[in-house]
C-alpha cells in the first residue's frame, strides 16, 4: 500500500511548499520508489482556468485537459510523473459535486455537513488511484489558520487515524525569520504554526524550516524542544542559487533520509542523483549566453509565464548557455514605433506567448513583423500563432485581418471553431457558452509536413501530441492565400480541419504553434522546440 506525507504550511505564504513537495518526490524517485503528488487547494473557485494570471499566475494544463494550479508543473518538470485531473482539487470542486448529489437525493435526506460529507470527499480524492505508487505526496494549499482549509486540515487528522500508523506522515514547511536590528534568527513564528497545527489534531513528523541565513544547532534544538520533533526532523531550508539547485540542497540536509527514518524504512536503496547533478552543472556553468524578448501581456507577473520561463532556461541547458528573458509588455509597441526598434533590436530571439484578449495585440503583431523584416529567430505560442497569421495575412493584402475574440471584423483569420473532430468522435463548443470549461483543453494530436522544419526539430516525426489551451483557432479558409505569402502550415490536425503549426522556409527560424510546448519541458529532458529556438538564438547571438 502507498504511504502518504502530507505538506502543510506556516507563518506566511509563498514558501516553497510546491517546490519542496516536487523536490522530495524527486530524491524519493531517486531511490528507486514510484511516487505521485497532488495538491489540495481550498479556494471556491471550481478550477484556477477563470482566474486571473495576475491573481494565481499561469494555469498548468495536464494530458487529459485538467486546468490546475502551477505547482504541478514544478510536480511534473521534477519527477517526470504526468499528472492528470486526479492531482489536484479546489473546495469549489468539492462543494460543487456535494450540491449536486444534494440535487439527487443522493444523500436520503440527510443534513449535508462539512464534517463528514466535505471530509470524505477530500479523503477520497486522497486515497483514490494508488496505483501502487509508493509515495503520495499530498500538498495543501494556504497557510495554517486560513479558515478556508479547515475541511481538509480535519480531512488529515482522520485519515492519520484511519490509515495504519506507519503510512502517513506529515511535514510542516515554516519560516525562520532574521530580525536584522537585532542580528537574530527568530524560532517563535515556527512555534506558534506548529502549536496552531497540533490545535488542530495534527502532529507533524518533520519541520522544514526556510531561512535567509544558516540556522544554527542550537538553534534547531530549540525548535525540536518546542515542536516535540527530532533535532534531525529540523531541516534547514536556506534560499537556492536555482531552484534546480533544491532537490541536492535538501538531501544535504537530511530531508529524504528523515522522511525514511520516520516511515521506518531503513533498507532504502541509496539515490542516484547523478541525472540532477547534470543540471545543476549545465545550469551553474554555462558557456556562453544568449538574450531572448517575450513581448506579452501579463510580464509584471512572471508566475504568470512560469512554465515558460523555465522551459526556455531548459533550451539553454541544451546548449549550456544561460538564457536572459527580457519581459516586454506588448502594449508599449502601440503607440511608439521606435520603441519597437530600440526594444527588440538587442535581442537574439523573440517569443510572443499566449494569452487572452485584445491589450496587447497589436503590440505583439508589430513583435512578429519586426522578427519577420529582421530575420530575428521567432517562436509563437498559442495566441502568439494567431498573431503571426494575422500579420502575414495582412502583408497579403488582407488589411482588416483580426481575430473574433477582439470583435467583429471583416476578415476573420483567427475565430471560433464549434465543431472538430478526434479519436474519441465529434468534439464541441458553444460560442457563448461560459468560460470555463469551454476550451480545447489538454493532449491532442498533430500531422506534420514531411521534410518541414518542425518535424527536423521533432527528429524526424510525423505525429506529435502536446498540449492545448484555447478557445479560438485559426481559419483554415486562409491557409491557401498565406501560403502563398510565404507561410506555410507544416503541421494540421489529424482531420485536417485545425492548423496546429506554421513556419517560414524563407527565415533562419520561425515557428508559431498553436499549443503550449512550455508544459512538456524538463530539465533533464528539454522539450525540441526549445532546444532548438535556444540554439536559434545562440546562432543569432554569434552573427551580431
Amino acid at each position: 500500500m502507498a504511504r502518504y506525507i502530507f505538506i502543510t504550511g506556516g507563518v506566511v505564504s509563498s514558501l516553497g511548499k510546491g517546490l519542496m513537495a516536487a523536490s522530495l518526490a524527486a530524491l524519493l524517485q531517486a531511490r528507486g520508489y514510484k511516487v505521485r503528488i497532488r495538491k489540495f487547494d481550498p479556494y471556491l473557485n471550481v478550477d484556477p482556468g477563470t482566474m486571473s494570471p495576475y491573481q494565481h499566475g499561469e494555469v498548468y494544463v495536464t494530458d487529459d485537459g485538467a486546468e490546475t494550479d502551477l505547482d504541478l508543473g514544478h510536480y511534473e518538470r521534477f519527477t517526470g510523473v504526468s499528472a492528470h485531473q486526479g492531482d489536484n482539487i479546489t473546495s469549489g470542486r468539492i462543494y460543487q459535486d456535494i450540491i449536486a448529489k444534494e440535487r439527487r437525493g443522493d444523500y436520503l435526506g440527510a443534513t449535508v455537513q462539512v464534517v463528514p460529507h466535505v471530509t470524505d470527499e477530500i479523503k477520497a480524492f486522497a486515497l483514490a488511484g494508488q496505483d501502487d505508487h509508493d509515495f503520495i505526496l499530498c500538498e495543501i494549499g494556504g497557510t495554517v489558520g486560513d479558515i478556508e482549509g479547515l475541511p481538509f486540515m480535519e480531512a488529515i487528522r482522520q485519515l492519520r487515524n484511519e490509515l495504519e500508523p506507519w503510512q502517513t506522515l506529515s511535514v510542516h514547511v515554516t519560516l525562520v525569520p532574521y530580525i536584522a536590528a537585532a542580528g537574530e534568527l527568530k524560532t517563535k513564528p515556527t512555534q506558534h504554526s506548529v502549536r496552531e497545527l497540533a490545535s488542530l489534531g495534527i502532529k507533524p513528523d518533520v519541520l522544514l524550516c526556510r531561512a535567509e541565513h544558516p540556522i544554527p544547532d542550537s538553534e534547531r534544538q530549540k525548535i525540536a524542544n518546542f515542536c516535540n520533533v527530532r533535532k534531525e526532523a529540523v531541516i534547514p531550508a536556506l534560499d537556492a542559487p536555482s531552484i534546480y539547485s533544491v532537490p541536492l540542497q535538501y538531501h544535504g540536509e537530511g530531508l529524504d533520509t528523515e522522511v525514511l527514518r520516520a516511515f521506518g524504512i531503513t533498507d532504502a536503496p541509496d539515490p542516484d542523483l547523478s541525472r540532477w547533478y547534470d543540471v545543476v552543472d549545465r545550469h551553474s556553468n554555462p558557456e556562453g549566453e544568449v538574450t531572448i524578448g517575450v513581448v506579452g501581456k501579463y510580464v509584471g507577473l512572471q508566475d504568470a509565464y512560469k512554465s515558460l520561463n523555465e522551459a526556455l532556461v531548459h533550451g539553454g541547458m541544451a546548449h549550456r548557455v544561460k538564457v536572459n528573458i527580457k519581459w516586454i509588455d506588448a502594449e508599449v509597441f502601440e503607440s511608439d514605433d521606435a520603441e519597437i526598434a530600440a526594444r527588440l533590436e538587442p535581442m537574439h530571439a523573440i517569443l510572443v506567448p499566449g494569452g487572452f484578449g485584445e491589450r496587447g495585440s497589436e503590440g505583439k503583431i508589430a513583435a512578429v513583423r519586426f522578427a519577420r523584416e529582421r530575420k530575428v529567430p521567432f517562436l509563437g505560442i498559442c495566441l502568439g500563432m494567431q498573431m503571426a497569421c494575422i500579420e502575414a495575412a495582412r502583408t497579403a493584402g488582407f488589411a482588416k485581418a483580426s481575430s473574433t475574440e477582439f470583435g467583429e471584423t471583416e476578415e476573420p483569420v483567427v475565430g471560433i471553431i464549434t465543431e472538430w473532430m478526434t479519436e474519441e468522435g465529434l468534439q464541441t463548443r458553444e460560442a457563448g457558452g461560459d468560460l470555463g470549461g469551454t476550451m480545447r483543453l489538454g493532449a491532442y494530436d498533430a500531422k506534420l509536413a514531411a521534410n518541414s522544419h518542425v518535424s527536423s526539430i521533432y527528429g524526424g516525426a510525423t505525429t506529435i501530441s502536446e498540449r492545448h489551451r484555447h478557445r479560438y483557432e485559426v481559419n483554415g479558409a486562409y491557409v491557401d492565400p498565406l501560403e502563398k505569402q510565404g507561410l506555410i502550415f507544416s503541421g494540421m490536425s489529424p482531420d485536417g480541419l485545425l492548423p496546429e503549426i506554421v513556419e517560414r522556409p524563407d527565415h533562419p527560424w520561425f515557428v508559431g504553434v498553436q499549443f503550449h510546448p512550455e508544459l512538456k519541458s524538463k530539465p533533464f529532458d528539454p522539450h525540441p522546440l526549445f532546444a532548438g529556438f535556444v540554439g536559434a538564438a545562440l546562432e543569432q547571438a554569434r552573427l551580431v
